[in-house]
């Protein structure tokens, strides 16, 4: 009887193999096949903590997770271009040990070509030429990949897709800064996203990481002049703002269901405010809720991004005022979590011209290190740099007060 069991079990798991992923079909090709061809996808049979059975993606890449993820934001082009050996001599000199980059950026695109017949071929750019080259110089030299993916903000999709998006007047709504956004209650935008995530797990990705996993700003005043559809969530017994809240979370929670077989941590970028209140009205996102559903919680704490908060006036002239009171917050909200993840904040390393009519506060090696021994100080050990250039500050000292 045991025999027959356990021939039954391969036998299901073989069916399932078969037919419920087509990512791992033999036979004819799909449009969903792997990114790359000389790296077959690799099942194995793993033990989960039921003692059942599961199929699990390994893309044979072999990375360490490090004592401590300290990284820099790298753009698709700054990835395929020259500047990408100026990016990786800093973090090899310094103790810098991650990439944060973009595989899905900011207007909607892929920052590399997929497989031909890919449904994302219309989407995709060219500035990473190489993703292979680029995976195996990281794996060579220990530097630990994420990948970003731009959720919600997509002018393209938005564009091709207007039923997917917000409308007004019948054209697609945008903001002041001429960028569209996708529906977060559409199911399709999340299958969407979710399968470039599983695109960039395959190229070796060990984090992937969602930003604008949101509504857009302010959109609590917006929300009665825009037309969209409410999907699943039309019929719910709650407000607009309790709805939006419900498909921010739900997202996330189907993403790292959907990311398990393939052995990644996803992570999810948030607006450091949404820590210091219930949930945020017209965004959708509530801190303790999304926080619940990852394994890293990138709050963007940027000094610059605060108005008079925590009492303090200007908050971009007090770098470590500021991340001191931000970490005291975030470690009480994280701390009522049975399974809080690890808290891994976005800091600024750069200018903010915007706050000042006269001369601008800058941005270099004493504000960097400001921030960094704040987040020490309060336990927090996990850190990623953003500048938006990818130009970084020299001399700075990332372990600071350790």
């Amino acid at each position: 009887m045991q025999n027959w069991q356990q021939t039954m079990i391969v036998l299901i798991g073989i069916l399932l193999l078969h037919t419920a992923n087509p990512v791992y079909a033999s036979g004819e090709e799909t449009k969903e096949v792997s990114l790359h061809k000389e790296r077959q996808t690799n099942i194995e049979m793993i033990d989960t903590s039921k003692n059942m059975k599961r199929f699990t993606y390994d893309s044979d890449y072999n990375f360490e997770y490090p004592d401590a993820v300290r990284g820099i934001y790298v753009t698709g082009n700054s990835a395929g271009s020259s500047r990408f050996d100026t990016l990786l001599d800093l973090v090899e000199t310094t103790d810098l040990n991650a990439m944060v980059i973009d595989v899905k950026e900011d207007n909607g695109n892929l920052t590399f070509k997929p497989e031909e017949g890919s449904p994302y071929e219309e989407i995709a750019t060219n500035f990473i030429a190489d993703p292979k080259g680029m995976m195996e110089t990281l794996e060579e030299k220990q530097i630990y990949p994420i990948a970003r993916i731009v959720v919600f903000k997509d002018s393209v999709l938005a564009q091709k897709r207007p039923d997917l998006s917000f409308t007004q007047n019948g054209e697609v709504w945008v903001n002041n800064k001429g960028e569209a956004f996708v529906n977060p209650f559409e199911k399709e935008v999340w299958e969407y996203n979710v399968e470039i995530a599983k695109m960039a797990a395959e190229m070796g990705f060990q984090e992937v990481q969602f930003d604008y996993v949101r509504f857009p700003e302010g959109f609590e005043t917006k929300d009665e002049e825009l037309e969209y559809k409410q999907g699943d969530y039309a019929d719910m017994d709650l407000n607009n703002i309790k709805k939006r809240v419900e498909a921010v979370t739900d997202f996330v929670e189907y993403a790292r269901e959907e990311m398990s077989s393939y052995d990644v941590d996803v992570s999810v970028d948030i607006f450091g405010y949404a820590a210091t209140i219930e949930e945020t009205p017209g965004i959708g996102q509530n801190f303790s809720r999304i926080s619940n559903n990852v394994d890293v919680i990138s709050s963007m704490i940027y000094p610059s991004h605060w108005t008079s908060y925590f009492g303090i006036e200007k908050p971009d002239e007090q770098p470590y005022e500021l991340v001191t009171e931000y970490a005291k917050v975030e470690n009480e909200v994280l701390g009522a979590l049975e399974n809080p993840p690890v808290s891994r904040p976005w800091i600024q390393d750069f200018e903010a011209p915007w706050l000042y009519s006269g001369p601008t506060k800058q941005y270099g090696k004493a504000e960097v290190e400001a921030q960094i021994k704040a987040l020490y100080e309060n336990g927090i050990d996990e850190f990623l740099l953003w500048n938006a250039g990818n130009t970084y500050t020299e001399d700075v000292d990332y372990m600071i007060g350790k």
